[in-house]
Parts: C-alpha cells; sequence; structure tokens
C-alpha cells in the first residue's frame, strides 16, 4: 500500500499532518521539499500592453520559398 501524508520537518522532529494509516512496523520514505517564498515582480505585465508593437507581414500564410522542394 502507498499512502502519501504531508508533515513538516522541524528541530530534527517530523511533525505529520495527520496519524498515519498503519499501526505495525512499516518502512518508510521520506522525501524532504524545500518550501521557497514566492518572488515579487516589479515588472506587472499586462493583457494588451504590446499593441500596435508587432505586426505580422501580409504573406505570413504564404508558402516559404525553403520548401517549395517539397511542395507538389
Amino acid at each position: 500500500m502507498l499512502t502519501t501524508i504531508e508533515a513538516t520537518y522541524e528541530n530534527g522532529q517530523i511533525v505529520w499532518d495527520e496519524q498515519p494509516p498503519v499501526q505495525d512496523k512499516t518502512k518508510i520514505l521520506v522525501t524532504f521539499m524545500t518550501i521557497d517564498k514566492p518572488s515579487v515582480s516589479t515588472n506587472v505585465v499586462r493583457f494588451g500592453s504590446l499593441k500596435g508593437k508587432i505586426s505580422i507581414p501580409d504573406d505570413f500564410n504564404e508558402p516559404l520559398d525553403d520548401l517549395k522542394d517539397y511542395m507538389y
């Protein structure tokens, strides 16, 4: 049986968030995950901020010259 239980390692002890569902001696695997604080970005990107700064050429959907050898 595989069961995942969240816990915190603190001062050399594992503090369980809930009681493990086993009563007998059982092997366990412990994976340590570092919890990074979310970074606060000063650069806020807003939707539509690139409006008028990007253009698509009129021949965008035309076949590429590099591929003309593969066309039928």
